[in-house]
């Protein structure tokens, strides 16, 4: 299979979080880093996960596989919008900020501006309404993971999730607000640096947080009881870093289910980031070969066991329909001639660590 015409070239790169930017968010400096690169000659910036966190700020245990952390938005941005006609936009929570923003975008924004807001949520409409819904219903509960939350809540009742829609319209057109901004912000600072012929490189994490809305709208793609506990969960066997192993925790796909609706969950996950990024980093890479499958009662990773994953047909779908894949694989850690083949059938890059080539003899992978 081809590779994607965006490794035709040698690049360089720098990894730079955009919370590692003094601002912390899509402002003045991120456009000042990308002139920083363009004038070095630098033609990638490598990001982690864009997505909203939990408590722990992690990125890659997101409340979202699609949405964008709403802390990342730029104020100075939102002020300066022709619908601002005061500045009174002052808060102590960006959430506060975005209500003020939105009460004038709803006072005072022309037509084309209401037709780009209405066109965002239709064509985002296929994982945004569930997470807005999520995330207020998450709010009304003080945090509770939503396995925790009251069973019609936890199920998704119709009814309920309707009378809710209902009685919270404004605050969760709030939230659709808060999801158009940011991808009006970040769609801005891609033209740019695109212009100045950088490169956007994402992150995408294989596994997806147990309490996230995309667990939440679609439980049974995952490894679930009928109360949304897992019954089985991710990590990695004991190896030289850690002789327990890892239990990251994430619930497992149900693949025979994700086969049955032909990937499109896979589908609609890639559309997202292809929209944010230029070319994608996948987390964890061998998982798509197999996974290391840990029962959700044990406490560590060491009694797990492999568990094939159909790795080749999810990617024969996504060619299907993304053409080219410009995917970099994760493959660090214990890689088997599977996965290597795997990752050569759909021509993506590996990665190797500098450092792991000073040391061993001259079949070292690294050098």
């Amino acid at each position: 299979m081809k590779q994607a015409h965006i490794f035709d070239n040698r690049r360089t790169g720098v990894l730079l979080h955009i919370t590692s930017l003094p601002s912390r968010n899509l402002g003045a400096d991120a456009y000042r880093f990308v002139d920083f690169l363009h004038q070095s000659g630098v033609t990638v910036w490598q990001m982690l996960p864009l997505g909203p966190t939990h408590d722990d700020g992690s990125p890659y245990q997101c409340l979202s596989a699609h949405a964008g952390n709403n802390k990342l938005l730029c104020e100075a941005y939102i002020k300066a919008q022709p619908w601002v006609h005061t500045e009174d936009l002052a808060g102590k929570k960006i959430y506060t900020i975005v209500a003020n923003a939105y009460k004038q975008f709803y006072e005072n924004a022309n037509e084309a501006d209401w037709a780009a807001f209405d066109s965002f949520c239709q064509r985002q409409a296929f994982w945004l309404e569930d997470y807005i819904l999520y995330r207020e219903i998450r709010n009304l509960n003080h945090a509770l993971p939503w396995f925790d939350w009251p069973v019609e809540f936890r199920d998704r009742d119709p009814a309920t999730l309707k009378d809710l829609a209902e009685q919270r319209a404004e605050s969760l057109n709030i939230r659709r607000f808060e999801q158009f901004l940011f991808f009006q912000q970040w769609n801005n600072l891609k033209t740019y640096a695109n212009q100045k012929n950088v490169k956007l490189f994402g992150d995408m994490p294989i596994f997806v947080a147990h309490d996230s809305a995309d667990v939440w709208a679609a439980p049974e793609l995952f490894t679930l009881d009928e109360t949304g506990q897992a019954t089985k969960v991710t990590g990695v066997p004991p190896d030289y870093f850690s002789a327990t192993g890892q239990r990251w925790g994430n619930p497992l796909y149900e693949w025979q289910a994700h086969i049955d609706e032909d990937f499109d969950w896979w589908v609609k996950r890639l559309s997202t980031q292809l929209e944010l990024f230029d070319l994608i980093r996948i987390d964890h890479f061998r998982g798509f070969e197999s996974c290391w499958e840990i029962p959700a009662s044990c406490e560590t990773a060491m009694e797990g066991e492999w568990g094939k994953a159909p790795g080749e047909a999810l990617f024969n779908k996504l060619v299907a329909n993304f053409g080219e894949l410009p995917l970099v694989a994760e493959d660090l850690g214990i890689i088997t001639e599977e996965v290597t083949a795997l990752r050569e059938q759909f021509a993506m890059p590996g990665m190797k660590i500098l450092q792991f080539a000073f040391g061993g003899d001259a079949d070292n992978p690294y050098l």
